[in-house]
């Protein structure tokens, strides 16, 4: 499988909440993250499939995130890759 993404990766540690109808609110953690995406591990957790867009905000930060739209662009067993949807 070819790596097609245009970003590197900067490996990261935090919390995000993830909203979609589908999964209610979720709390996961990241693996990684770059300017046009971000990888969350949800490896025990039903997540929709690809192409559906859900919510993610960044949690413990000591202020308030902004929330964020992300399209689910990649599923594997350790858990999701997103795409920052630029507004």
């Amino acid at each position: 499988m070819s790596d097609s993404r245009n970003d590197p990766r900067t490996p990261m540690k935090c919390q995000v909440k993830v909203t979609h109808d589908s999964i209610g609110e979720i709390l996961v953690n990241t693996r990684d993250i770059s300017d046009g995406g971000i990888f969350l591990l949800t490896e025990d957790i039903d997540m929709p499939p690809v192409g559906t867009i859900v919510q993610g905000q960044v949690q413990g930060m000591g202020m308030v995130a902004p929330i964020l739209k992300m399209k689910i662009v990649r599923l594997e067993p350790a858990g999701i890759g997103l795409k920052f949807i630029n507004e």
